[in-house]
């Protein structure tokens, strides 16, 4: 790939978690649109997501747990055997009538990033970041863990040493559980102290591979400049990895109300071009990260030529 590529899907424009529900705000769909109306996307760019097969979602969730997810789109019901398992049907978790498919998609675009960037470059998936699944459970709206699966992807086509860093305003306790202890993937989460799900302290290295970064709410962009420069950027550098997955969730940008950090969409422009300018071969942004017009010079930091 010479240019950054885009994978989305139409089933973000269409589904809802429900009127309730905090993600019944049309984030990825939002981001399509308004990447396509700023001229950032090539027509060569944009890719639509697969929708991964059960199948390939067991190579790291179960497979009771695959089946029961489908079942309960099928059903469009759980029951308490199940809600009580696996997560599903809850008030975070919520039975929608594109439950599996949403997530099988966003999962499905994970997989196919860690192929396309085989031999290296750039892929924005505005989709992905659900980093709260675990192997048999939904977790905090999320119902697959595409980030593991996208690492696990970047791993079997050649990757040898994977970085992931996340800078959503929850902790990736899905991600964490899945990888911690391996030595040839390094975990970074900055997140909002003392906020759901009230893990990744300070001193919990994950077994030697995470560095777990919690803040104070009211966290602005001089601050996260701070902690980027002086904590991550040498983290990431002694690492040297040939791989970066990156998790932008929009729930740290000011006003979102997820989360009580104060960041402008410049943080997170700052944040992936501080990334790229490490010059790791293969990157793999994740999540509706905020994107405001103006601050790329229509250039698209990330989307438009290189």
């Amino acid at each position: 790939m010479t240019r950054p590529v885009f994978l989305g899907s139409e089933i973000y424009r269409g589904s809802s978690y429900g009127t309730w529900h905090p993600l019944r705000v049309p984030r990825v769909s939002t981001v399509m649109d308004l990447s396509r109306a700023m001229g950032w996307l090539g027509g060569d760019q944009y890719r639509t997501s697969p929708r991964a097969k059960p199948q390939a979602l067991t190579i790291w969730h179960t497979e009771a747990y695959v089946t029961a997810l489908a079942a309960a789109e099928a059903a469009q019901a759980v029951n308490d055997a199940v809600r009580d398992r696996h997560g599903l049907g809850t008030v975070a978790n919520p039975v929608y009538p594109e439950m599996y498919r949403r997530p099988a998609t966003a999962a499905g675009a994970s997989l196919l990033a860690g192929e396309l960037l085989a031999q290296g470059g750039v892929i924005y998936h505005p989709g992905g970041g659900t980093h709260h699944g675990f192997p048999d459970r939904a977790g905090g709206f999320c119902y697959l863990n595409d980030p593991v699966l996208s690492i696990l992807s970047l791993r079997r086509a050649g990757a040898a040493r994977i970085a992931y860093v996340d800078i959503d305003a929850h902790h990736m306790d899905g991600v964490q559980h899945g990888l911690a202890g391996d030595p040839q993937t390094l975990l970074i989460s900055v997140h909002e102290e003392k906020r759901w799900p009230f893990t990744g302290a300070l001193e919990d290295d994950g077994g030697g591979n995470c560095l777990n970064l919690p803040v104070p709410r009211g966290l602005n962009d001089t601050e996260m400049a701070a902690i980027r420069d002086r904590l991550i950027l040498p983290a990431l550098a002694g690492f040297a990895p040939d791989a970066i997955v990156l998790q932008c969730g929009a729930d740290a940008v000011a006003e979102d109300p997820l989360s009580r950090l104060a960041l402008s969409n410049n943080a997170h422009w700052d944040f992936v071009a501080a990334v790229m300018s490490l010059g790791c071969p293969r990157l793999l942004v994740l999540g509706a990260a905020a994107i405001t017009p103006g601050r790329s010079g229509g250039s698209g930091q990330g989307f438009g030529p290189r």
